[in-house]
């Protein structure tokens, strides 16, 4: 029963994450997420505390990221310290989240920040960060990898393009024929 259970979830979850936004975000908002408007959140891999975090407003967060809002490390010192260890996730608003990131317990995001994929990201980040690594640390100033993106040959402006025409202007720009 238990297997048929998990697998129900794993199908419900999946179906979450590629459907549409509204009723993704409602079934997060139900386990106690705190999310706010205009967000884009391609996982489902949220702690055992969902009610720990809480995601900003036009936030984006990449497919296989992880939160994780307690330590099961405490169980070395189980005979000694018999508790649990738990701590809260917060996400500012205007963030981008890469794949396959760790978002650890005790940790905040500030505003307009960018973490890159792969990071394991833990503690305070001021607002205006590329945080990047593991352990994850704010390398540069979003408004300079704002100037950077505007100066990548590989720039294209592609919103409001069809796929066609987004695939012959990326083709074109990177000397694809």
């Amino acid at each position: 029963m238990k297997l048929i259970v998990g697998i129900l979830k794993l199908v419900y979850e999946t179906i979450l994450v590629t459907g549409p936004a509204k009723p993704k975000l409602d079934y997060l908002r139900k386990q106690g997420i705190r999310i706010g408007e205009n967000c884009d959140i391609n996982t489902m891999k949220f702690s055992t505390e969902p009610y720990l975090i809480e995601i900003g407003n036009q936030v984006t967060i990449a497919s296989g990221t992880q939160f994780i809002t307690h330590d099961g490390s405490i169980v070395c010192f189980q005979d000694e310290l018999q508790g649990e260890i738990f701590g809260k996730i917060k996400i500012g608003n205007n963030v981008f989240i890469g794949s396959d990131c760790l978002i650890m317990l005790n940790t905040t995001i500030g505003d307009n920040s960018i973490i890159g994929a792969g990071s394991v990201v833990r503690g305070n980040f001021p607002e205006n960060s590329v945080i990047i690594g593991n352990p994850a640390k704010a390398i540069l100033n979003f408004n300079i990898q704002r100037m950077l993106f505007r100066h990548n040959p590989g720039f294209v402006v592609a919103q409001k393009r069809s796929k066609a025409e987004k695939e012959k202007h990326v083709k074109k720009q990177l000397g694809i024929e």
